[in-house]
């Protein structure tokens, strides 16, 4: 294991060298880094404005939303909201059940969580499934981390926060779509490739099996936090989803490379923006001038690393979420290290939940193969 973190972080630290140069270089990138900083900025001041209470989830809003089009960007708000809104309202109704004892807590993420993947990955809007299922997890974890408190307002602050950061990226997009990009040779040319939604209507019996696998890791939240107390652990959720969120087509050869991979990235990633953000926290002793700039830097660097190579794209998108979570206060009067701390500690954390539950669902696989393997071949010459 430390073998291979030590080989993924010299690749990362060599590419993270190659995409550092290109950096101050004009052109399409620099324009998506300028649009991504604008609408985190616009989303943190439209989260204080309306009342959301975690604003560093409405600034990631604002950054994930951002496409180079304003239509595209339109879309993919419309179906993060519309995700949002029904995760919140599915987590309102299930919560006076499954509130009620650890266990049927446990068997609600496990049911909601696989069922919420699957689609995810395979399902027609993807995104919004996508954030059905976050939000699920997000208000029922929160609503047993403070149970003394009406759940509505978790559900309501987690559509506020989606409502600010959509918002703020779409005012953002149309602008620059209608000005900046227009000068451009090419402004319908996207800088990557971007995933659509692929619909389907055919089982796939593997991305089943793989989503159950993450409904298992996401069925041991509520033990966690009764042996252990962990906060946040609504940041841990984010992590087992986002992990096991990788293509179908890739899991053909089985679950541990892509999520293996897609976890280093994330470790990397969330641990990089993590220092980052902790160091501009202690330079800039609590200035709200010196946390803008630190802030547009921050989310620079992650955006031109996310549309650099695609062996380390997601580890950039994982930079911007730790940065983001640890940098931007909730109260910018009373900013402090302590809870970005305690989110960048449930975001680990939920790798530290996710693998074993990979490990062993991998060993039984393989197993299981074995086990066909060695099975006599039967049929009429037998007979």
């Amino acid at each position: 294991m430390l073998v291979f973190l030590a080989i993924h972080l010299s690749r990362i630290a060599r590419a993270f060298g190659t995409e550092m140069r290109s950096l101050p270089i004009p052109g399409p990138r620099m324009i998506d880094e300028a649009e991504c900083i604008c609408s985190v900025l616009l989303a943190i001041v439209l989260s204080h404005a309306i009342g959301a209470e975690n604003v560093g989830w409405a600034a990631f809003s604002g950054y994930m939303v951002m496409r180079s089009h304003v239509a595209e960007s339109f879309t993919r708000g419309i179906l993060r909201v519309i995700g949002t809104l029904a995760g919140a309202g599915l987590a309102l109704a299930a919560a006076p059940l499954l509130l009620r004892q650890p266990v049927l807590l446990s068997l609600g993420l496990l049911i909601g969580g696989s069922i919420t993947l699957y689609f995810a990955i395979v399902g027609r809007r993807a995104y919004a499934w996508l954030f059905t299922g976050l939000t699920f997890l997000m208000v029922l974890i929160e609503g047993m981390e403070h149970a003394r408190e009406p759940i509505l307002r978790f559900a309501s602050t987690r559509v506020l926060e989606v409502l600010a950061g959509t918002t703020a990226c779409v005012i953002v997009s149309a602008i620059s779509t209608w000005t900046v990009r227009r000068a451009l040779p090419n402004p319908d040319n996207n800088l990557r490739a971007k995933p659509v939604d692929q619909p389907t209507r055919q089982w796939h019996a593997t991305v089943a099996r793989h989503a159950l696998v993450g409904g298992i890791a996401l069925a041991l939240i509520p033990w966690a936090w009764q042996w252990l107390g962990i906060p946040s652990l609504s940041q841990s959720s984010i992590t087992i989803f986002a992990v096991m969120l990788v293509p179908a087509a890739s899991l053909a050869e089985g679950m541990l490379s892509p999520v293996s991979s897609r976890m280093m990235n994330r470790l990397v990633g969330c641990l990089a923006g993590g220092l980052l953000a902790s160091a501009i926290l202690l330079v800039s002793r609590h200035s709200p001038v010196v946390m803008t700039i630190g802030l547009a830097l921050g989310v620079m660097i992650g955006r031109h690393i996310e549309n650099g190579p695609p062996s380390m794209s997601y580890a950039g998108l994982q930079f911007t979420l730790a940065f983001l979570v640890v940098l931007v206060p909730d109260n910018y009067a009373n900013a402090a290290l302590e809870p970005g701390y305690d989110r960048l500690f449930g975001i680990l954390f939920g790798m530290v939940l996710l693998e074993p539950v990979v490990l062993a669902a991998h060993l039984i696989a393989r197993r299981g193969l074995k086990a066909n393997a060695a099975k006599p071949a039967t049929g009429l010459a037998d007979k």
